[in-house]
């Protein structure tokens, strides 16, 4: 899609009523969790998110009953139906899981919290708050009912009226955060906004917060993490309370504890960045590889040099395939490199070339930043599993690239008129690359050397005229 017809598209978006708004991010959740059409639904649910977070502040949607009731579900929500992790809850989930309340869990609550709303008895203040309230333990007692423990009669045929499996899977964590709203809430509010380093003065102040008993317990320790995670500017850290707890690194004392699950979100969030990592190499989207490959090289670091795993252990195995996932996944695009460099650098015969020839200079500011992506590779190249194939790749390119300048611009002195300009193109692209790969002073140098060629050919042509 152009980005004219982006503009557009979220202009109407902007102008639709809020209720138009909320159907079609119902419609487009529930088309992501059918998986049709991702490419459009996650495209438009981005734009309405931004749309409708950008005017909370100006006019709350307190009209709309789902939104009050799951609001406190908001900071551990992800998009689409992929597995989650403990501490996660699907955001699609949410639009069966209301219609269930309306259509079987608790309708008499949900139909009067709506109605109230509609009359605008609620208003927005004391009133609403104790209404939303009641909504929430009521859709947590429903849930209990139905998915815990003690839950009689036919459990699987009551669950599967709730919507999906992965929507079953989401419903005891849904209860168990709307139940314990006030316990998260109170920690969200000790917390420290943000935590640069993770030492342990901010771990002992982390560990007092998570230090209430209905945090603790394997359902809801997860969500406080969770928390915890967002303040870190390295996530990868939470697994530092869980070795604290343990007083060892010894995987197998860290895993015996309940902070344990620390290093299970840590390697579930690593497997993810990994993946986008993919995703975006596969895109050729190179504008976040350098901080994705850093976050990857600290994490991977981080779990191999302060936990003691064992190779052939769940969480050595995990560790090991992501740092092959990430491997793989930057080795063929490494490879493909030098190939590109040559396919526009490589010096053809005059009589080769046509007249109008040209070289597209998108496809030479893509081959730039895939050689600043070898670069960035180079720098996290050890933790990646990739020193061997970044090193050598970067050695060749310099190599080439360095014989290949330096033959164009020679090549401009005594050129064809009509494979002139068809050169001076391969000579820019060349000095572009050598910018990537030798700095700004070598392709002004390279630069003053073309212009000299092109100056001495055309007093040569002068004085044979």
């Amino acid at each position: 899609m152009s980005q004219t017809l982006q503009e557009r598209l979220k202009d109407y978006l902007a102008q639709l009523p809020p209720r138009s708004q909320a159907m079609l991010m119902r419609a487009f959740e529930g088309a992501l969790e059918r998986g049709e059409d991702t490419a459009v639904a996650t495209f438009v649910l981005e734009a309405l998110r931004k749309i409708v977070r950008g005017s909370d502040d100006a006019q709350p949607r307190s009209d709309d009953p789902a939104r009050l009731l799951f609001r406190p579900l908001e900071p551990f929500l992800v998009d689409g139906s992929m597995p989650t992790r403990p501490g996660q809850i699907r955001r699609s989930s949410l639009v069966p899981i209301w219609q269930w309340l309306l259509r079987d869990g608790a309708p008499e609550h949900a139909s009067a919290f709506e109605a109230m709303l509609a009359s605008g008895e609620g208003g927005k203040g004391p009133h609403l708050e104790i209404a939303v309230r009641k909504l929430q333990l009521a859709t947590a007692e429903a849930i209990v009912k139905i998915a815990g423990p003690a839950a009689g009669g036919d459990k699987q045929r009551a669950l599967s009226r709730v919507g999906q499996p992965s929507v079953v899977e989401d419903l005891m964590s849904v209860g168990a955060v709307l139940q314990a709203r006030e316990a998260l809430d109170g920690l969200n509010g000790r917390l420290p906004g943000y935590l640069r380093a993770f030492g342990d003065s901010q771990m002992e102040q982390v560990l007092a917060g998570l230090n209430v008993p209905s945090l603790q317990t394997p359902m809801l320790l997860p969500f406080a993490l969770s928390l915890v995670i967002q303040r870190l500017s390295a996530p990868w850290q939470i697994i530092r309370l869980a070795i604290r707890m343990a007083a060892s690194d010894d995987e197998i004392r860290v895993a015996a504890i309940p902070l344990g699950v620390a290093v299970t979100i840590a390697l579930h969030d690593l497997s993810g960045r990994a993946a986008g990592l993919r995703a975006d190499i596969r895109r050729g989207h190179f504008a976040n590889v350098a901080e994705n490959l850093k976050a990857l090289h600290d994490g991977v670091r981080g779990l191999r040099t302060e936990l003691d795993l064992r190779t052939e252990s769940t969480w050595g195995r995990q560790l090991t395939s992501i740092r092959a996932e990430i491997s793989n996944a930057l080795q063929s695009e490494i490879d493909s490199v030098p190939g590109r460099v040559r396919r526009i650098l490589r010096q053809r015969p005059d009589k080769d070339i046509v007249a109008g020839a040209r070289i597209d200079t998108a496809d030479v500011d893509e081959v730039v930043a895939l050689i600043d992506f070898v670069a960035v590779c180079r720098t996290y190249a050890s933790e990646l599993a990739i020193n061997e194939v970044t090193l050598r790749t970067y050695s060749d390119l310099q190599q080439y690239v360095e014989q290949a300048t330096e033959a164009l611009v020679q090549s401009l002195r005594g050129s064809d008129v009509r494979a002139r300009a068809y050169r001076q193109m391969q000579v820019a692209a060349a000095i572009k690359f050598c910018e990537a790969l030798f700095g700004r002073d070598y392709a002004s140098l390279m630069s003053r050397a073309a212009e000299n060629a092109l100056t001495g050919e055309r007093k040569s042509a002068s004085r044979a005229g």
